[in-house]
């Protein structure tokens, strides 16, 4: 009863022990208390009970009641660190019992000997234990040795034989009714979906252990701990290193298992140091080491020093003895039969190249690259970056390539099982190295246009297909419009009393979780080997007049690549770090500039800008001829406002994230019927006034009471506060005489704003943006039920043609993974939209309105967004105000 309900077990047990029981009973009553507290409360507390249990069993003579104790107690010492007493326990214990008995005692000695990673030992009494507990029909301990061998196998990378085993514990746990171990055996099926590459089905079996575990009230530690393995394979490490850290405080709360807490800093640590923070890193594994060592635990231990030797390496170290310590661990860690070898090989042949030790190196990366011909994706990876580290140390720039390309095939195959877009954005971190190798050996033997294909190879990946379409879950749509709701009413506590709601608030942040950990369950599309990137297409697409700015950076440096008039040329510019700062100081100013009053900074704001210039084109500014310019930026350089720049102010600009993709805006075609959708959302400062003169542009009279609202910017940017006019609700939906779809007051609602974009040629939404560097698909646009999510647009079939989002913070993004932005504008590319009008910095609301009716005159003439916007900035008012607004909106794609 202790695993299948474990409170009441507890509380049998604590009457029992009242009730003046046996000797017999009362062994079995502290043993059940000291189980309860070594799984799920204070070791020490356990220790006692299970003493006091092995006692009572002695006086009552019974020897099998005294061999199943002594196993318990096995356990309890073991997970307390006291490993010499934990194994002394065990030798007792065998000897005492026989038969069926023993065979429970020696289960349990091999689960104690997977915990130390002593894999040969656990497998060897779990052979000897399984027989047994068949013959006598004990269905719940045999599915507790299978599921226990099904997890030594996957330790040691024998996914197939883990799969049986947990099919066959899985058949026999429906015939039980212990819901602790069903959920352990969900967990457990978790685990093996990860080690067989399948990150989403173990996100979403892991998450079913969890609730299955809260129904129970048990904690949850060691799921935890998987947890941050795959959430770490997903790419999403400081996710992994807060849930580890907050598990070490609440073990360290409750007095918990020693053993247990050597594991989650071993995470901690794994996590730090993919997150880049090698500092913590090291603090956490130094730790993990000496409690391994302390425990006996040889396996871990040599983890352990793995992460530890990855984030002395992370912080600049490198030295022969580092080599050497690398070596020996790898040699360790192959001995034991642990997959992650290869990667402390790797580490060790990087180590002894940086040192110039070619022979040396050779030799530990010949032994990783043995992994890139099978194994998970990213073992396989491991090995194809020793296989690439190899052929550049012998000057094999082919090699180089050959190796990278197969890498980053794998990869492409991995992150294509991914539904979510946020998953396969993070998971293009893991083949940076190889990025970085290839186009380095590109620079060096290949020429600009082999350039340019291995900085497309990487660049914007999220953007090449679609995402998976979020599933028709009752679940899911109703977590996301209690979310929306609960986030409306948040939004009116603070307007009303200029306080937060913090009860509301929780709320609010439980449904984030909620949505964001159901959709990262979605499974990938099967992967797509079409439309690969061709550098002879996107010139002849180019022509004569046209010219394509991409920016590479290798080893901190801008490379420009311009592309037109058939051929690559390639200009060597700034530092990336001083073109950041520089950028961050022209939003600085674009964020005064919006506001009256500011005027004495608009020359600094110029003068910026012409930094900002020679950072990030140098002399290719002078080669851009005369015709429409396409920039395709690093992902890094996201907050640059690309017309303030003087080469590019007064040109048809626009931007995208990669080439790939705008070759994909170029050739989608507009859809049918040329609807046009208008929607105002609440809480404007000009009352979204530009709508009311749209209304009548295309094609439709005005309602009665229509006038034009007047307003500011706030002292955020946002455009706050209810304007005096508009289109009254009696007009919202399609206007009489063909005109456009109207959408605002209480028709302005997330379903209905969803329905009529849906394949719409036009949207126009004014709407207050509201960006989360936090959680960047959270991103909303606020309509009059609450916030329209990025969530909410990856439903639609086909996003707008052309959509213009003419309010603060709608063209913000998070940089992510390799060189990956999520955000708004970046959602909409894959889904249809093959140009999007938004703003980089915040803007004066009153000043953008004549901006966005200038933009809209030359769309009605015609011309494309970016000839639109051009024009539309030229025709402003040249007061800094007005000049600061026109800079800070952007064309993105090519419609």
């Amino acid at each position: 009863m202790v695993f299948a309900a474990p409170g009441e077990a507890l509380t049998r047990a604590e009457e029992l022990l009242g009730a003046d029981p046996s000797p017999l009973h009362a062994s079995v009553a502290h043993q059940v208390i000291g189980i309860w507290q070594r799984d799920f409360g204070d070791t020490r507390l356990a220790l006692a009970h299970l003493r006091r249990a092995r006692d009572l069993a002695a006086r009552a003579e019974s020897a099998e009641r005294e061999a199943d104790v002594l196993a318990t107690l096995g356990v309890a010492l073991v997970h307390a660190g006291r490993t010499r007493a934990g194994l002394e326990a065990f030798e007792r214990g065998v000897a005492r019992g026989s038969g069926h008995t023993r065979a429970r005692v020696l289960y349990r000695r091999a689960y104690v000997w997977w915990v130390l990673g002593r894999h040969g030992e656990a497998l060897e009494d779990v052979r000897r234990a399984i027989p047994v507990l068949r013959q006598v029909d004990d269905v719940i301990w045999t599915a507790r040795a299978l599921t226990l061998r099904a997890t030594v196998h996957l330790a040691l990378g024998s996914v197939e034989r883990a799969d049986a085993d947990f099919t066959a514990a899985e058949a026999l746990w429906d015939t039980t009714g212990q819901e602790h171990d069903k959920a352990d055996a969900v967990e457990s099926r978790g685990l093996a979906a990860f080690r067989s590459g399948d990150v989403p089905a173990a996100l979403r079996l892991l998450d079913e252990a969890a609730e299955r575990y809260a129904k129970l009230g048990t904690p949850t530690f060691m799921l935890t701990i998987r947890r941050c393995e795959v959430l770490m394979a997903a790419g999403l490490t400081t996710e992994a290193l807060a849930e580890a850290d907050a598990a070490v405080a609440a073990l360290d709360g409750i007095g918990g298992q020693s053993t247990r807490k050597a594991e989650l800093l071993l995470v901690a640590a794994r996590a730090a140091r993919l997150a880049g923070e090698p500092q913590t890193s090291l603090a956490r594994a130094a730790v993990a080491v000496r409690l391994f060592a302390g425990q006996r635990r040889t396996w871990y231990e040599t983890h352990a020093r793995l992460v530890l030797l990855e984030a002395r390496v992370a912080t600049g170290r490198g030295s022969g003895r580092l080599v050497a310590d690398a070596a020996a661990v790898a040699e360790r860690l192959a001995a034991f039969g642990a997959p992650a070898a290869p990667e402390a090989s790797l580490l060790a042949g990087r180590i002894a190249l940086d040192l110039g030790w070619t022979a040396d190196a050779e030799r530990h990366l010949a032994v990783a690259a043995r992994s890139r011909h099978g194994g998970p994706p990213l073992a396989r990876m491991t090995g194809w970056a020793a296989q690439a580290l190899r052929a550049r140390a012998a000057g094999s720039a082919r090699g180089v390539l050959e190796a990278c390309r197969r890498g980053l095939d794998v990869l492409d195959d991995h992150r294509m099982t991914l539904g979510a877009s946020e998953l396969r954005a993070r998971a293009t971190a893991q083949g940076a190295e190889l990025a970085a190798l290839a186009q380095r050996a590109s620079l060096v033997s290949g020429g600009p246009r082999r350039l340019l294909g291995w900085s497309e190879r990487w660049r914007a990946t999220v953007l090449s297909a679609p995402p998976t379409r979020p599933p028709a879950d009752p679940v899911l749509l109703t977590a996301m419009t209690a979310f929306r709701e609960l986030a409306a009413r948040a939004e009116e506590a603070r307007s009303d009393g200029g306080r937060p709601a913090p009860a509301l608030e929780r709320e609010q942040r439980r449904l984030e979780r909620e949505i964001r950990s159901r959709t990262l369950h979605m499974r990938g599309e099967a992967p797509d080997d079409g439309d690969r990137f061709d550098v002879r297409r996107l010139l002849r697409r180019l022509g004569d007049d046209v010219r394509l700015v991409e920016l590479a950076v290798l080893d901190g440096r801008v490379q420009v690549l311009l592309c037109g008039q058939g051929r690559v040329r390639r200009f060597e510019a700034g530092l990336l770090a001083d073109a950041e700062a520089e950028a961050e100081h022209v939003q600085a100013g674009l964020r005064r500039l919006a506001h009256p009053g500011a005027e004495a900074r608009l020359p600094l704001v110029e003068a910026a800008g012409a930094r900002l210039q020679h950072l990030l084109l140098g002399p290719a500014a002078a080669h851009l001829g005369s015709g429409p310019v396409v920039v395709v930026p690093p992902g890094r350089l996201h907050r640059v406002p690309w017309a303030l720049l003087p080469a590019l102010r007064e040109r048809v600009l626009s931007v995208s994230p990669s080439a790939s993709s705008w070759l994909r805006a170029r050739d989608t075609s507009p859809p049918p019927g040329g609807r046009q959708v208008l929607v105002r959302g609440p809480g404007l400062a000009t009352g979204g006034a530009e709508i009311t003169d749209l209304v009548q542009r295309y094609g439709a009279p005005p309602g009665p009471g229509t006038g034009a609202a007047r307003g500011g910017a706030t002292g955020d940017g946002s455009r706050l506060g209810v304007g005096e006019g508009g289109v009254p609700a009696s007009a919202a939906g399609p206007v009489p005489g063909g005109g456009p779809t109207v959408l605002e007051e209480d028709a302005a609602r997330v379903p209905r704003v969803l329905r009529e974009l849906d394949g719409a040629a036009l949207a126009h939404i004014a709407a207050h943006g509201t960006f989360r560097a936090d959680s960047p698909l959270f991103s909303s646009l606020r309509m009059a039920d609450g916030p329209l999510i990025v969530h909410d647009f990856e439903r639609l079939d086909r996003s707008p043609y052309r959509i213009i989002l003419p309010c603060c913070d709608t063209a913000r993004f998070a940089s992510v993974g390799a060189d990956e932005l999520l955000g708004l504008v970046t959602a909409l590319l894959p889904l249809g939209t093959a140009g999007v009008v938004a703003c980089t910095a915040p803007v004066n609301d009153a000043a953008a309105v004549p901006l966005m009716l200038a933009l809209h005159k030359g769309l009605d003439a015609g011309l494309s967004l970016a000839e639109a916007l051009r024009d539309a900035r030229a025709s402003l008012p040249d007061d800094a105000v007005h000049q600061a607004t026109g800079w800070a909106f952007t064309a993105f794609g090519a419609a």
